[in-house]
């Protein structure tokens, strides 16, 4: 067999909304729009450097099944470059971009191969002289709710070829993802393939080697819980099915949390400078990129009081917003970094562990808390939250947002019922004993 190079790339979401960013001017909101169009021209330059042979892109190429006219104008743009250079490309389609999609209407050249609805097999060549180089099967989704296991369906590896394998899938179960799909490494092993090139979950995970498993993610992370890196693999295959990746970033604007303690703080205004002094080595390390991050602010210190309140985080991410807006006008949106929000995780000056050992109220209160912070306790028919939200569920509206929050949001909720309670406990007692009560 003759050697060969692909990409595999897939989780394109073109012309994503970016909803919930709130706070930008036109030009900062019409850069992040675009981000998924610049990580697609990103995507076709590299294939052209790379010279690679074809490309695989493993599910949802759009956003929406309602996929916009301007989306598929930018994907027809991108895969008639790739014509021009003779790069093939072999597509299957996700939850997000079905065949049913309302809006799936423009016609791709021929270099692009979309899979249908049932598992079907294709044979890519190498550019440089025709020469067989791979088996490809793939399968797109016909609705966006395919709950089987559709792995099952494709058939074994047979001719002497590399084998590689599209899949729109959670296998294994990501508790952070739909399961779409649903299988296991043991179904796709075996099939007998070499290279199972899969998409819809947003982390780049290299499952197995033997054979090849593997997420490449998403090509632009598009909220605060896809941070790091994103882009693609290029994938280079020798005479002996010797199989190595290389992964290359694609984004151009890159979402990351960032840790800003209070501890040892005497002032809001220092805690200020420290948390510019940080921002400041994030924009170093990107200085390519705009920076997006959560600020999570940890720690205790008597400047939690003041923060407290809202009012001081209000003011601060709004001056701060200010002067990356005008800096962007000036050098450009590289270096840049747009704080997306405040997570107050900080808490007032508590010695937690003897609170925890008082037979008291407040240790009675903080055990408690303790007790119900698990995703196991977290919805429990006799738990704390659901006891507390139950008035709310009776507003259909407010149970569905409720129905829909991430248990990590509710515990964020109970972290900081806890510590406002403790607080508040504290400073009475304390405001108790100084009456001589």
């Amino acid at each position: 067999m003759a050697s060969f190079r692909f990409i595999h790339a897939a989780d394109l979401h073109l012309d994503s909304p970016f909803i919930g960013l709130r706070g930008l001017d036109d030009g900062m909101r019409s850069f992040i729009q675009d981000s998924t169009f610049r990580a697609l021209e990103r995507l076709v330059r590299l294939a052209v450097s790379e010279q690679v042979d074809f490309m695989v892109i493993s599910g949802d190429i759009y956003d929406s099944s309602n996929i916009s006219l301007r989306a598929q104008l930018r994907f027809l743009d991108a895969m008639e470059s790739l014509a021009r250079e003779g790069i093939a490309v072999y597509v299957i389609h996700g939850n997000h971009d079905p065949l049913d999609s309302a809006k799936l209407a423009v016609k791709l050249p021929p270099n692009v191969q979309e899979f249908g609805a049932e598992p079907s097999r294709v044979t890519a060549v190498r550019r440089s002289d025709k020469r067989e180089v791979a088996q490809i099967t793939g399968m797109s989704y016909p609705t966006s709710k395919v709950t089987d296991n559709i792995a099952l369906t494709y058939p074994q590896a047979t001719r002497e070829l590399y084998h590689i394998g599209l899949l729109h899938a959670n296998v294994d179960g990501d508790a952070q993802h739909e399961t779409y799909a649903p299988c296991t490494r043991k179904d796709l092993s075996q099939a007998g393939y070499h290279y199972w090139a899969l998409g819809h979950i947003h982390t780049r995970r290299m499952l197995q080697e033997s054979p090849y498993i593997v997420y490449p993610g998403n090509i632009q992370g598009r909220h605060i819980k896809e941070t790091g890196p994103k882009g693609c693999y290029v994938v280079d295959v020798d005479e002996g099915y010797n199989t190595v990746l290389s992964f290359h970033e694609l984004d151009s604007m890159r979402w990351s949390l960032v840790q800003a303690p209070i501890d040892g703080c005497g002032s809001v205004d220092e805690w200020r400078q420290y948390l510019e002094r940080t921002l400041g080595q994030v924009a170093e390390e990107n200085r390519e990129k705009l920076s997006l991050v959560r600020v999570m602010i940890t720690g205790r210190s008597p400047v939690h009081r003041q923060l407290e309140n809202g009012y001081v985080l209000d003011e601060l991410l709004s001056e701060m917003r200010r002067r990356e807006a005008a800096k962007a006008k000036t050098q450009g949106y590289g270096g840049c970094v747009w704080i997306e929000g405040f997570a107050l995780q900080s808490g007032d000056v508590l010695d937690l562990d003897r609170l925890l050992a008082e037979d008291s109220f407040a240790g009675e209160l903080l055990r408690l808390a303790r007790k119900e912070q698990s995703e196991q306790r977290l919805l429990a028919d006799d738990g704390i939250v659901p006891y507390a939200l139950a008035p709310l569920m009776e507003h259909a509206e407010i149970r569905a947002l409720l129905e829909r929050m991430p248990a990590e949001e509710l515990l964020d909720w109970l972290r900081r019922a806890e510590e406002l309670t403790l607080t508040l406990l504290t400073q009475e007692s304390k405001r108790g004993e100084g009456a001589g009560i």
